[in-house]
């Protein structure tokens, strides 16, 4: 019976990964893939968990402003990659001479330039879904749903168990 209701679990947290899979693409919310390829399920002898990477929690909240990680532009332009945001060159004015060299090409300046506005007003905003109040359709419901299955179905095998009990018993009276 154990072995029957981990297995349910397992079942039931596996649909629930794919379910928050389909709802991150959906949502647009698959820019590098390393938040979808973070979830994983583990189930143990005394339940099961599904895990996922540390930003995950904000699929649907967003990202208040305040501190960001001292790599935070970094990320964000990483970010502007992965999602394929087409960015403006900034040409140098001054041109390159014996005594000057510009540093970075006029693509990487306009990447730095959009990705340190954005980590910006991030940092002092949020990010516009945090503005927006947030979203309860990427995992909130899908976890409802899935508690429910696995009440549901472990509750289904107790029953049977009782049912069975109960008519053996009523035999040997």
């Amino acid at each position: 019976m154990k072995d029957e209701a981990l297995s349910i679990v397992k079942a039931e947290l596996d649909a629930l990964r794919e379910r928050i899979i389909v709802n991150l693409m959906r949502a647009g919310q698959n820019a590098s893939g390393r938040t979808i390829s973070s979830l994983r399920v583990d189930v143990r002898a005394d339940g099961g968990t599904l895990f996922g990477r540390s930003p995950f929690g904000t699929t649907e909240t967003g990202r208040k402003g305040g501190k960001v990680p001292a790599n935070f532009q970094d990320i964000i332009k990483q970010w502007i990659i992965d999602k394929g945001i087409a960015v403006t060159s900034m040409p140098y004015i001054r041109a390159a001479s014996k005594n000057w060299t510009p540093k970075y090409t006029p693509e990487q300046r306009g990447l730095n330039s959009m990705s340190w506005c954005i980590a910006r007003k991030i940092a002092r905003e949020g990010t516009a879904l945090h503005r927006a109040g947030g979203r309860d359709d990427i995992y909130t419901k899908e976890v409802d749903l899935a508690v429910k299955n696995i009440s549901d179905r472990v509750f289904g095998i107790f029953k049977e168990d009782v049912t069975r009990i109960n008519k053996r018993a009523n035999e040997n009276i």
